[in-house]
């Protein structure tokens, strides 16, 4: 039997592990908080008292933590990895990815980047998105595993890649998310008929389902339960600002973008589902 250890179990990590364990793996969980591993434990994980005990019979380490400098600091308290691979799974920079996979292989460990599109629905029917960088070889024999999690996951190039490619979709899920708000507060502020609007761009080529997605809690300005929330779209896409200004890429269209994100902060708005930056496009 598979085994393998989800290290982070907030909501994307709880539904990882959940998964895995739907599909008969034997996992090991560990969090910070050890109240929030109980219902894992309970479903049938193992517990990890002690990150020294992560590693063990060739199993698998997925990490789902906030970024890329607490990743690196459990990893080192990890310790000796004993060869095995390290899946860290979480958004982080190009650079971040590349430090982890060489801490891990000073580690005694092998390194696969494998950042996800989707959230708790996605993760907990299989159908995540997988864009995974590294070595083929790695890649190949840890493609079962994340079959478990995803209908195709793809290796998308060598270490670095994964994450880029993770970045630049974060940033599309900002500038759609913006983008759309703007577009919904001119129409509703001229008396178009919010369905009349839709109903002229749900066939035209300038539709993304993203937009149906957050109409009603736009509509509703209620964005409570998030999947993702503004907090993190807002660390998503400084991220992606770090990246676009190594690249040498021309930024001031993203930079106001994060200004008004910024806004959030301190407010309820961050913990909420991040379409609530449609709060943020009036002002007030």
């Amino acid at each position: 039997m598979t085994s393998v250890a989800v290290l982070g179990t907030g909501l994307l990590g709880t539904a990882i592990a959940t998964r895995l364990l739907e599909q008969g793996l034997n996992v090991h969980v560990w969090n910070r908080n050890p109240s929030r591993i109980v219902p894992l434990v309970e479903k049938g994980a193992t517990a990890i008292d002690d990150l020294g005990e992560a590693v063990g019979n060739d199993r698998v380490l997925i990490f789902i933590l906030r970024d890329g400098t607490a990743t690196a600091s459990v990893i080192e308290t990890v310790g000796e990895l004993q060869g095995s691979t390290v899946i860290p799974m979480g958004t982080m920079g190009v650079e971040e990815s590349r430090k982890l996979a060489t801490q891990v292989a000073d580690q005694g460990g092998h390194y696969l980047e494998a950042p996800v599109l989707g959230s708790k629905p996605q993760a907990l029917s299989g159908s995540l998105l997988v864009m995974a960088g590294g070595e083929a070889t790695v890649f190949e024999a840890q493609q079962p595993l994340l079959s478990h999690l995803s209908q195709k996951p793809l290796l998308v190039g060598p270490v670095g890649s994964g994450a880029a490619t993770k970045l630049a979709l974060n940033q599309l899920i900002a500038s759609l998310t913006h983008s759309f708000s703007l577009s919904l507060q001119l129409v509703q502020q001229a008396g178009v008929p919010v369905e009349t609007f839709m109903a002229i761009l749900r066939p035209s080529a300038l539709y993304a389902p993203t937009f149906d997605k957050k109409l009603q809690r736009m509509l509703d300005h209620k964005y409570a339960d998030p999947n993702f929330s503004t907090a993190l779209l807002r660390k998503d896409l400084r991220l992606f600002l770090e990246e676009a200004t190594t690249a040498g890429l021309q930024d001031q269209g993203l930079t106001g973008l994060l200004s008004l994100l910024e806004q959030a902060k301190g407010t309820e708005l961050d913990a909420q589902d991040y379409c609530a930056l449609h709060e943020l496009t009036v002002l007030k």
